[in-house]
């Protein structure tokens, strides 16, 4: 018996929401894949590997687990606040102090609310 849905990539979130800037759904991180105005359903990624904002001050080291500052939109290394969503990916790329982004690799299910 088969009973494969699909392979779990993506999901489906409701607007609003802009393409390829990542969003809080419950304990994960999804990443649009196109923009949705406010109520519109559509993909979104939970799995990849993504080029995505980070703090400028914030420095990543390769390999570490970084965590989603919902209310600037960045990945920071502290510890996120209430809203935010620590451990959610982990750097593929050492990302220093001025660069304004990270390769981060989403780690579905691994994500923790800040508090």
């Amino acid at each position: 018996m088969n009973n494969a849905i699909h392979d779990g990539k993506t999901i489906t979130i409701t607007g609003p929401a802009t393409k390829g800037v990542p969003v809080i759904v419950g304990l994960l991180l999804a990443i649009p894949v196109k923009t949705l105005a406010s109520g519109e359903a559509g993909a979104a990624y939970i799995e990849g590997t993504f080029e995505v904002k980070k703090n400028t001050a914030a420095v990543i080291a390769q390999g570490v687990k970084i965590n989603w500052e919902s209310g600037a939109s960045e990945f920071i290394v502290a510890a996120g606040t209430a809203g935010d969503l620590n451990g959610c990916a982990v750097a593929l790329g050492a990302a220093g102090n001025g660069a304004t982004t990270v390769l981060a690799k989403l780690t579905p299910g691994t994500g923790v609310a800040g508090t």
